[in-house]
């Protein structure tokens, strides 16, 4: 199974806001991550985790999101999409396609579609 074939709509804004105004975005859409975009280019990714861990201590998304953001091929499968955030130990992955952000799989995602991946990824 390939990514493509699961992934979720990604949630990305294109200003710095405030943690205030991430954290009502991420309940208001339910979701567990917001893509930072500037000029359509992936500069960072915030998770709820980040929120939690930084409420208070900072007051701009850009000073808290992770900056090395991992992504994934929409074209590449399942194995290889849990294989990149098992040694990036990440539960969050932002799709691109030819540097566009077009895509959001989940480690849920992948849980949810286990029946698909290889069992000697697991056992192997």
């Amino acid at each position: 199974m390939l990514v493509k074939e699961i992934m979720k709509r990604p949630f990305a804004v294109e200003r710095d806001i405030s943690l205030a105004e991430a954290a009502e975005l991420m309940s208001e859409k339910n979701i567990g991550s917001l893509v930072f975009l500037s000029r359509n280019k992936i500069k960072g990714i915030i998770t709820e985790r980040d929120l939690m861990k930084n409420f208070g201590k900072h007051d701009k998304i850009s000073h808290i999101m992770t900056s090395k953001v991992v992504t994934v091929n929409p074209d590449e499968t399942l194995d290889k999409a849990a294989e990149v955030m098992r040694n990036n130990k990440i539960k969050r992955l932002p799709v691109e396609n030819d540097g566009k952000l077009v895509g959001m799989i989940t480690m849920t995602d992948i849980m949810a579609n286990f029946e698909a991946l290889e069992e000697d990824f697991f056992f192997g």
